[in-house]
């Protein structure tokens, strides 16, 4: 927490000094160097091809003078052709010193920019694996509830407490008799002290002591089965941002082509060269697009609330991610009993279960079994009585019929559970089965699919844009059909993203299925 203040700290004291500095470097500069003439200029870009004819006006009736070397001689423009990428005409008043300038001031700025884009955190997806098991809230109880069972494990081999007992004994209530009487004969009564202990069966205590301390490793597997969720829910998070960038990117790319159209149609609406169909089309999209850019950038700031909260820390933290990712092969997958056994945690807690439950039953068996014990009494007699102790080992026989109906009970009990425990260990490998295979039919579609779009479908669009956007530049296509060319493309685009999530959800449910990190 401190560390992060200090940081934190640090970068705005580095940025303060960076805009100070900047500031310093104009003042300095605006003062000592010389001013020079103003030069005002017309930069005429290159799709722009130029006709001259001295004498004649434009349409509105007002000439424009080109300078000399521009087109290769001085005159007035007469008439305008478009013939690459259209871009409005760019008329520029500019000075040397000024340029200069601000090539100074971008200096500290981007070493300003610099600074802050790297303090932002970049995660990888084994970053936040690694946050998620040492941090997240549901691991430390399973963490705690492990050791809790440890802890209770060691007091397994526990005898019964010995009994201690005082008192009177044998003594009768009148007192005069407690003491010696006047014909010699001693005084009535005792006091006793007693002590008694009983020793547990050695095989019950070996039994105890492995029940309890196999009762952990079921929790320890529900706690793998708790992690391998939440694997899956950071691996779903992390993709589907991956995605949301891919997606931002795609949006301001086909933001700037919609502007670039819809500021053409104005120039050609404006000069008489087209005509404005599919304009309001357009810029409606346009909208569209700023619209959908407000849902991406919010759904961007869920995922990363979401894997904020998968790894317990600020829900506010902004981070950056890798937006590398792998599809897997999973055709030659193969999908039977041994290896769910062998991979899956919530099977194993299912084997441990099964486990523990018979060595309760061990337990309850070894109840049926004696226990032996021993008792110890000493008396001091009153009125000359003679000291005296009593000497007697003892046994509990809890076979007998009326005694051993409790543990039989829970033995036939527990054999009835192991039998439900095996059935549910089958049930689990019977839906995951069904599951992995549909998984994989799904996963080896979807790469098809992915595999279309990359080598056929995209790039025949992209083909087909371009011809239309060239055709458009040489005024022998109309904006509705460069429009449609675009849209096509576009939406392409954003079907080819909903496919390649779709392959990574997929991808990642079947790991979880087989527990692969």
């Amino acid at each position: 927490m401190y560390l992060t203040i200090l940081l934190l700290s640090g970068f705005g004291c580095v940025a303060l000094l960076c805009v100070l500095l900047a500031t310093l470097l104009c003042l300095i500069l605006h003062l000592l160097l010389p001013k020079e003439k103003e030069r005002s200029r017309i930069v005429c870009p290159n799709f722009l091809s130029f006709h001259f004819d001295n004498g004649i006006m434009l349409n509105n009736n007002k000439p424009l003078k080109c300078p000399p070397g521009q087109a290769g001689q001085t005159g007035l423009i007469t008439k305008v052709e478009l013939n690459s990428k259209a871009r409005p005409l760019l008329f520029l008043r500019t000075r040397e010193r000024d340029a200069r300038l601000q090539k100074l001031f971008f200096i500290p700025l981007f070493l300003l920019t610099t600074i802050v884009t790297k303090s932002q955190e970049k995660l990888s997806l084994n970053d936040i694996f690694s946050a998620i098991s040492t941090t997240n809230p549901d691991l430390k109880n399973f963490d705690a509830q492990i050791r809790s069972l440890d802890e209770a494990a060691k007091g397994a081999r526990n005898w019964e407490p010995p009994e201690l007992a005082t008192g009177l004994w044998m003594t009768p209530y009148n007192p005069n008799l407690w003491k010696k009487q006047s014909n010699g004969s001693t005084g009535m009564g005792q006091y006793m002290i007693s002590a008694q202990q009983m020793f547990p069966n050695r095989k019950r205590l070996n039994a105890e002591q492995t029940y309890m301390q196999n009762l952990s490793t079921v929790e320890k597997e529900k706690r793998n089965v708790s992690l391998n969720n939440l694997y899956a829910a950071a691996k779903q998070n992390y993709y589907q941002l991956i995605i949301l960038k891919k997606k931002t990117a795609i949006l301001d790319q086909n933001e700037k082509v919609l502007d670039f159209m819809i500021k053409n149609a104005e120039l050609r609406y404006k000069n008489n060269l087209g005509k404005i169909s599919a304009y309001y089309k357009a810029k409606a999209e346009l909208g569209n697009i700023q619209s959908m850019r407000i849902m991406t950038e919010n759904e961007i700031s869920r995922k990363r609330i979401a894997l904020n909260t998968l790894m317990n820390r600020d829900k506010t933290t902004s981070f950056d991610i890798d937006t590398s990712y792998t599809i897997k092969d999973y055709s030659t997958a193969e999908f039977d009993s041994t290896t769910f056994i062998n991979s899956r945690s919530d099977i194993k807690a299912v084997e441990k279960d099964i486990r523990v439950t018979f060595l309760q039953q061990q337990v309850e068996r070894t109840k049926l079994k004696p226990e032996f014990g021993i008792r110890f009494d000493h008396m001091f007699g009153f009125g000359g009585f003679p000291m005296q102790y009593s000497l007697m080992g003892m046994v509990k026989l809890p076979m007998a019929k009326w005694s051993s109906r409790a543990a039989k009970a829970n033995v036939e009990s527990l054999k009835w559970k192991t039998e439900s425990l095996n059935q549910q260990k089958q049930t689990i490998i019977n839906e995951a089965a069904g599951m992995g295979y549909e998984i994989k039919n799904e996963i080896t579609s979807r790469q098809k699919q992915i595999k279309l779009f990359e080598e056929n479908i995209i790039p025949a669009i992209q083909k087909n844009f371009q011809t239309m956007q060239l055709a458009y530049e040489n005024n022998t296509e109309e904006l509705f059909t460069l429009y449609d060319a675009w849209e096509t493309l576009y939406k392409t685009q954003l079907d080819y993203l909903d496919q390649l999530q779709q392959l990574l959800l997929t991808q990642t449910e079947l790991e979880r299925i087989l527990e692969i990190k």
